[in-house]
């Protein structure tokens, strides 16, 4: 079963929206991922491998570095 896991990261190009792709894409599970520069909200459809609170480690790593910022979006 998938499950889809929402985040609220601070992209501000497609530059940002392309990494955010990568680093989510190689994670294990994660089947996709959709990326909407306007609202900020990033969802990845999961088989529930990696817990959203790895998602969340492993964007802030690149955000922390990019000067962004990620956190799990309110539901």
């Amino acid at each position: 079963m998938q499950t889809d896991v929402k985040l609220k990261v601070g992209m501000v190009c497609d530059g940002c929206s392309n990494a955010v792709k990568r680093i989510l894409g190689k994670m294990p599970g994660v089947v996709s991922v959709d990326t909407n520069l306007e609202t900020k909200l990033v969802v990845a459809k999961s088989t529930g491998e990696t817990a959203p609170a790895e998602m969340v480690a492993a964007l802030k790593r690149w955000a922390d570095a990019s000067g962004k910022t990620v956190e799990l979006a309110d539901e």
